[in-house]
């Protein structure tokens, strides 16, 4: 039986046991696929708003050898808006986390399994993975503001080392400054989605093969337990709706298609590894609720980015694991 948003907060949150439908009330991404009666104007201030909700210049450029203090000065004009209007848009984004986080604090026995979070207090919790860890109010968004909510006396630092459009092969090749400079001691990791990313009007492969992808996972795998030592927790990668990416105007001028055949393989690869493992396939179901997705089809909606962070919380107050 399919849990209500309200069902769920009063039973306890648990998503193990069924597919709960959380949610804020209007808080879908901005405007896309919604285009009728629209201005031009509106149009194009939803587009940038989806744009700077998943592109974040300034990851980038933290990486230039003169380590320049980044602003939002420095950055707005990426977008081409000025610094005001760039920091109402992130503004805006970090309030929806927020909230997304309070409204599942408003369940008792979710708040006990926050409280029973195994961070330890002055570590560095990183979360690892592409663009649905990148968004603004990713599922690792959303948990930074659960643990200050709770916590802010731990002063627990969460570096979000998500990267849109990301494979397993470009996190390899950033893990040393992104991850291991970091010294954490937790790595949350959600990735493999863009392994299986096919472009083309009629694709014939996925961008990393499946035994590529493997070979990645057990490096990233290895390298985090021989130069960290951190403790480790993977999410596989989520279902999509293959027909909403095919018709959305931002996904489809790009000739890009996920398939969900493709991301159970991932996913499957996911499962093997000798680590904790939230299986977002069994906890988000198939076919998906539509509404556990932006009208792309691909990323979480804030609800979506609920259920992910609720199935963490859970697997990880049952205890600690390597």
């Amino acid at each position: 039986m399919e849990l209500t948003r309200r069902d769920f907060l009063k039973a306890g949150g648990s998503v193990f046991g069924g597919a709960a439908v959380l949610g804020l009330a209007g808080c879908a991404s901005p405007g896309l696929g919604q285009s009728e009666g629209r201005s031009q104007g509106e149009l194009r201030r939803a587009d940038l708003e989806y744009a700077i909700q998943f592109q974040h210049p300034e990851k980038i450029l933290a990486r230039l050898p003169t380590q320049p203090e980044i602003t939002d000065a420095m950055i707005a004009p990426f977008f081409g808006l000025d610094t005001g209007v760039y920091a109402e848009i992130r503004a805006v984004f970090a309030g929806r986390a927020r909230d997304a986080a309070r409204e599942l604090l408003e369940n008792f026995d979710f708040r006990e399994r926050v409280d029973r979070l195994p961070f330890e207090a002055g570590t560095t919790v990183v979360g690892l993975g592409d663009s649905i860890t990148d968004d603004l109010q990713s599922w690792f968004e959303i948990l930074r503001h659960l643990v200050e909510e709770r916590r802010p006396q731990d002063n627990i630092k969460f570096v979000n080392a998500g990267i849109s459009g990301d494979t397993t092969s470009d996190i390899i090749s950033r893990f040393l400054s992104d991850v291991v400079q970091q010294r954490p001691a937790w790595i949350l990791s959600m990735m493999g989605t863009n392994d299986v990313r096919r472009h083309g009007e009629d694709p014939t492969k996925i961008l990393v093969s499946h035994d590529e992808t493997g070979a990645n996972l057990d490096m990233i795998r290895n390298f985090a337990e021989e130069q960290t030592g951190a403790n480790r927790i993977w999410m596989t990668p989520a279902p999509v709706i293959e027909d909403r990416i095919a018709e959305d105007p931002s996904l489809s001028p790009q000739q890009l298609m996920w398939r969900n055949e493709d991301l159970e393989e991932v996913a499957e690869l996911v499962r093997e590894i000798d680590d904790p493992v939230v299986d977002l396939q069994d906890v988000m179901r198939q076919p998906i609720d539509p509404e556990l997705l932006l009208p792309d089809g691909l990323h979480p909606s804030l609800e979506g980015q609920q259920v992910i962070v609720a199935a963490l919380v859970e697997r990880l107050a049952e205890g600690r694991g390597r």
